[in-house]
């Protein structure tokens, strides 16, 4: 075979190769190139050929040059190149990062020919590499915690707390203002327990009232009361050998209070109607946003009763204490919607930012998530932007809302929430992060007319 037919299959072998490879002479020029070194760098085939190899600006090469050996290759120097990453620049003046592989090509005598290079593109694992390691960063200072995002030293050390907490078979109370993550906290309190392949049971004793609470907890027997047509069992009895978390602890009766403390000294209940007790094994989470002191105070919750669940104390910051971790829920928010909507919506503009750094959040992480989900409703595309957010974030009266005379109380927070509702009872529950169950309770308990709530204000 001559030599003409021998370089045209030589063509022939090297174009359909997936690596990009290229020959050079001894003195840096540029002889021959395949398809895939055209679309690594950018060059056609006729503007590399006959150029100086150092068009590329390849790093290895251009260190060489910088210590005064001009043309300099140190592939001629050790006669081989094996796995050597470096960056490459392309025509467009973009860089990429690659694996070199490259060998020297001589006569018997050994005379220098030229070289042959391969060269792989791995940009893409380079951006996988630095992908993984920003999420090990993220793992490592734990700002993602079962759910719940925070980098703040105050919820770092609620993740410390909750971890602690959930190797211990002890009572936990959650303290904490509406929309702060009490559910959140007690359900990784479960999962990370030695119970968490039993049952998690969660009761939110606002929900009911004294009697239908009292049998959806403990349960009834037939004929016990009008309606108990069987036996039916109760939550306790459900969640046996797991947990149990009662919600919204503050507004349980005084009467099923004097029983939870019999579950806890005993482990024993009975059914409503019935008298034979039943045994349970489980562990007790609560949770508040009441001032339990208070309410002991006034003769509204047992002392005795306090004391037994309040045996390990977890304090939740609202979202206005802790503002360093907005922007960290923002994205966490915005990432889990998108995904969810298929939306092209990728964050907040630096204004909306601005708002959400600014404004109060009366019902914390809650209220936010809500903000987003609005915007996420109304924007179609694009950065979330002020327009974006519901009124009462973006009003100022709210966004600079003075804090000096300190948290409202429960029936504060009800009036104002029903004032700048207009009396719509469904808008305040929104506003205070609960449900409408919970305002319509809270109205009957403070005898407060929803239409005109001022006027019973004290």
């Amino acid at each position: 075979m001559d030599e003409q037919k021998l370089n045209q299959f030589l063509r022939e072998i090297i174009n359909p190769m997936n690596e990009a490879l290229l020959l050079v002479s001894p003195e840096g020029t540029i002889l021959m190139v395949n398809h895939a070194m055209e679309e690594i760098s950018g060059y056609s085939r006729e503007e590399m050929i006959g150029q100086p190899c150092s068009i590329f600006h390849c790093e290895m090469c251009e260190a060489a040059r910088s210590i005064g050996k001009g043309n300099y290759c140190e592939l001629f120097e050790i006669g081989y190149v094996r796995k050597k990453y470096c960056s490459l620049v392309r025509k467009d003046g973009s860089c990429i990062h690659v694996l070199k592989n490259a060998a020297l090509l001589k006569e018997d005598d050994g005379t220098i020919l030229g070289a042959v290079e391969t060269i792989t593109d791995i940009s893409e694992l380079e951006e996988r590499d630095q992908k993984i390691e920003q999420l090990s960063k993220l793992l490592e200072t734990n700002t993602n915690f079962q759910g719940m995002v925070g980098k703040s030293e105050v919820m770092q050390r609620v993740f410390e707390v909750t971890r602690k907490a959930a190797q211990s078979e002890a009572p936990v109370i959650i303290f904490g203002e509406t929309g702060t993550g009490k559910e959140l906290v007690a359900h990784a309190i479960h999962t990370l327990g030695p119970r968490h392949e039993r049952p998690y049971i969660q009761v939110n004793c606002a929900a009911l009232n004294e009697a239908l609470l009292e049998s959806e907890m403990f349960g009834h027997v037939k004929g016990a009361f009008t309606g108990a047509h069987m036996n039916r069992k109760g939550r306790f009895e459900a969640a046996n050998g797991g947990d149990i978390f009662l919600d919204e602890i503050g507004d349980i009766p005084l009467s099923i209070q004097i029983k939870l403390l019999r579950i806890l000294e005993t482990k024993q209940f009975e059914r409503v109607g019935d008298y034979q007790p039943i045994k349970t094994d489980v562990r007790i989470i609560t949770a508040t946003n009441r001032d339990l002191d208070l309410l002991i105070a006034e003769g509204k919750f047992r002392e005795d009763f306090f004391f037994r669940i309040n045996v390990v104390p977890l304090q939740l910051p609202p979202l206005r204490d802790r503002t360093d971790d907005i922007p960290l829920l923002v994205e966490h928010f915005v990432g889990q919607l998108r995904e969810r909507s298929g939306k092209n919506v990728f964050g907040a503009a630096p204004e909306t930012m601005d708002i959400f750094m600014n404004y109060r959040w009366p019902g914390n992480v809650r209220e936010l998530r809500g903000a987003i989900e609005y915007a996420f409703v109304v924007a179609e595309n694009g950065q979330i932007l002020p327009k974006h957010l519901p009124a009462r974030i973006i009003s100022p009266a709210d966004r600079h809302e003075a804090p000096a005379r300190g948290p409202l109380t429960e029936k504060e927070a009800l009036i104002d929430s029903l004032v700048k509702s207009g009396g719509n009872q469904t808008r305040a529950a929104d506003m205070l992060g609960v449900n409408r169950v919970t305002v319509w309770h809270r109205i009957k308990k403070y005898g407060i007319d929803p239409k005109d709530p001022l006027a019973l204000r004290s």
